[in-house]
């Protein structure tokens, strides 16, 4: 059974459409991250699920029960629901202790209870040495933490997060990743992850929601939105890639500066303009004409960035007008100016519209 069900939902100011036509099922314990730039709806969706705004229109519903509508909110209070902001909310003026047991104190639980598991919770994002200490003796990830602790300690059935990564430094955004990974392995809980960081999705989540303009444009795991993006959108906001377009002509289909047969490709039935995602690392780069199955193509290195773990090559096929964007091994060295050899697999370039 679906844990958590969004409905044709659509979020309305005036005549402005923040959020349109969003539907998603969540089965129990599935972690799911909407993911998009700012302004695309992400954090205005997650909002509606926790019940502080009601939709304009379509249902939210949780086991089966409708808990959002446009005609009435269960108030977040009463939805079994934590939330985790951008800014941690933790009380300043309380022990991590304290914090962490504020909710259970709440639901007046007995203070035997509230210390044990309390405990445990802080064993587990590895903060009971720090169970005394105030935020303000905390570094930016022991306070991200403490939010953690105190949000799955009330053992809640759906997890939200709002961006709750953006104010930590890139290593320790790094690090929070794939803890937060390991917390949602341990306690199963089903968890909305709002982020603009593809990263952060593609290493927390089962599935990815990718918004734009407060609409759905795909949604899949991670892997499958990586290597089978189905719009242009969606294939330049999911990591790097090249835009390639082509053109129909009989049996082949003709690319800025290389032909391609047709039956080598996907997508080729229809005439006209076509457009291909071939990511970096699917093309090699050698400086002679390779032999195999592969596409050759001599070009011109025309920039390059060392980037420590790859070298970030353009190479413009020659009698071609735009760069190929390659990405190689840092072993792999070719100077600005020089020749070499592209090799393009035509099964890695995937037809987006």
């Amino acid at each position: 059974m679906s844990k958590l069900v969004l409905k044709n939902v659509a979020k309305r100011y005036g005549a402005f459409e923040a959020v349109s036509d969003f539907s998603l099922e969540l089965v129990e314990g599935e972690f799911v991250s909407l993911l998009g730039p700012s302004g695309c709806g992400k954090t205005t969706t997650l909002r509606m699920i926790a019940g502080f705004m009601p939709p304009s229109a379509g249902t939210i519903e949780m086991d089966g029960k409708t808990i959002s509508s446009p005609s009435g909110v269960v108030p977040p209070e009463r939805r079994r629901m934590s939330m985790i902001f951008q800014s941690y909310a933790i009380w300043p003026n309380m022990t991590v202790g304290e914090n962490v047991g504020f909710g259970l104190q709440v639901r007046k639980l007995p203070r035997a209870e509230i210390d044990r598991r309390v405990d445990k919770i802080l064993d587990v994002v590895q903060m009971r040495g720090l169970k005394g200490r105030y935020p303000a003796e905390l570094s930016g990830g022991q306070q991200q933490r403490v939010a953690l602790a105190r949000a799955i300690v009330v053992e809640p059935e759906v997890l939200l997060l709002d961006e709750p990564l953006s104010n930590l430094d890139a290593n320790l955004r790094e690090e929070m990743r794939f803890e937060i990974r390991r917390l949602h392995d341990e306690f199963k809980i089903t968890t909305v992850y709002v982020t603009h960081d593809q990263s952060e999705a593609m290493v927390t989540s089962d599935r990815i929601v990718v918004m734009n303009k407060g609409r759905i444009e795909q949604i899949d795991a991670p892997h499958v939105l990586y290597g089978r993006p189905r719009s242009r959108f969606v294939a330049g906001f999911i990591g790097r890639t090249n835009f390639l377009e082509g053109i129909r002509q009989g049996s082949d289909v003709r690319f800025d500066g290389f032909t391609i047969p047709a039956a080598a490709i996907e997508g080729t039935e229809s005439a006209g303009e076509l457009l291909y995602s071939l990511r970096p690392q699917a093309v090699g780069l050698a400086a002679g004409r390779p032999n195999g199955p592969r596409l050759a193509v001599e070009a011109e290195i025309t920039g390059r960035a060392y980037l420590g773990e790859y070298w970030d090559y353009q190479a413009k096929p020659l009698g071609g007008a735009k760069a190929i964007r390659v990405s190689t091994a840092p072993t792999s060295v070719f100077e600005v100016g020089s020749h070499a050899w592209l090799e393009i697999d035509p099964a890695a370039m995937v037809r987006v519209e």
